[in-house]
């Protein structure tokens, strides 16, 4: 972890990085990212000759959101009501976000049941094909062929008669299909600074928020890593 922000837009990290010395932001060859449009504006403007790698763990993410968008407008449309306990597509709503390898035999029939009875149009079962065909992107080697599979599963997943939900994965990954194949080509992630991210929002949760983010900033450098000091001067104090 570089430093800590303010705010959630592009202006804060922009003015960080181009606060930075220019060799150094020379040295960055690849910038990886959450799908996020601000930091991806960010990377534009203050690194420009970086390339751009989607996080696959992110990329992935996103077939389970839309996975989990379906089941529950399902629930809804079939039941009337969000999912209860003993609802079928409730009960399955774990096994369907799971890794289909690490899904037992017995798993594999405790998945089938809640399907054949809560999905009556095969949307649920729509979604979960999607979500395992995005995941099986990472598996590829090849970054033209990472990019052609990614480029053909966009536009298969806009086919109109594919949920609305699935339609709207398939244009998100046609904006962000070059950062995505880029995976393919850098082999890089920000799961470090996804760990780092989950420390600060624990320091967050236990604090009930602060109000003055110098201290905040310190007291998350503290708990999620070991600061850099030299960075100090470069916040002014809120």
């Amino acid at each position: 972890m570089l430093d800590i922000v303010p705010r959630r837009t592009a202006t804060a990290p922009t003015e960080w990085l181009l606060g930075r010395p220019r060799e150094w932001l020379d040295e960055i060859r690849w910038a990886v990212l959450d799908l996020s449009g601000p930091y991806r504006a960010a990377f534009d403007t203050a690194v420009p000759a970086a390339g751009q790698v989607a996080d696959p763990f992110h990329v992935v993410r996103l077939g389970n959101d839309a996975l989990d968008e379906v089941r529950r407008r399902v629930q809804q449309q079939t039941l009337g009501h969000r999912g209860r306990k003993h609802d079928p597509l409730y009960r399955a709503r774990k096994l369907l976000v799971s890794a289909s390898e690490k899904i037992t035999d017995s798993g594999r029939i405790r998945l089938r049941g809640p399907l054949d009875a809560g999905d009556p149009h095969g949307e649920v079962r729509d979604a979960w094909h999607t979500k395992e065909t995005l995941r099986s992107i990472n598996d590829i080697d090849d970054p033209e062929t990472g990019l052609e599979t990614v480029e053909q599963l966009s536009a298969d997943l806009q086919d109109p008669g594919l949920p609305p939900e699935i339609n709207r994965l398939g244009r998100t990954l046609s904006r962000w299909r070059t950062q995505i194949a880029n995976w393919h080509t850098a082999k890089v992630t920000n799961a470090a600074t996804e760990a780092a991210n989950n420390l600060v929002k624990r320091v967050k949760r236990a604090a009930f928020g602060f109000t003055n983010f110098a201290n905040y900033r310190i007291r998350a450098l503290l708990y999620a890593g070991k600061p850099n000091w030299a960075l100090l001067d470069t916040l002014t104090p809120t």
